[in-house]
């Protein structure tokens, strides 16, 4: 098992750039953990999402243009989360957030289909 934050911050970030996307963050080591999901996230759907290079702690707290004319970031909730899984294939954290409370889990696509989505994004089991 990788080790993983035993718990921290996150945000979801409605991402407007060349279409839309989700940006859903957790903090860890000084940095912010993201995936873009995309497609809105709504409770027992498992969503398509990618895995993104980590970004600055800023993200937490930032709404508006992002540098190097990559669309817009408006923040869609915030919290804390609780880590309760953390591999590299595998990530469920608790979040506790204005308005998303309950379970996530990032998951791999293990199937090796070219077609693919990298990862799997799904809030369930509400607290």
């Amino acid at each position: 098992m990788t080790a993983g934050p035993a718990s921290g911050r996150f945000v979801v970030l409605e991402h407007r750039w060349d279409g839309v996307h989700w940006d859903f963050m957790l903090e860890t080591e000084g940095r912010l953990r993201t995936w873009a999901v995309d497609a809105p996230i709504e409770p027992g759907v498992e969503l398509p999402a990618r895995a993104l290079p980590d970004h600055r702690l800023a993200y937490l707290t930032y709404e508006g243009p992002v540098p190097g004319g990559r669309g817009v970031v408006r923040r869609v909730d915030s919290g804390a989360f609780r880590m309760l899984e953390w591999s590299e294939a595998r990530v469920r954290v608790e979040l506790h957030g204005a308005q998303l409370v309950g379970e996530v889990t990032l998951k791999k696509d293990a199937s090796g289909s070219p077609t693919s989505v990298p990862w799997k994004f799904r809030l369930g089991k509400f607290i």
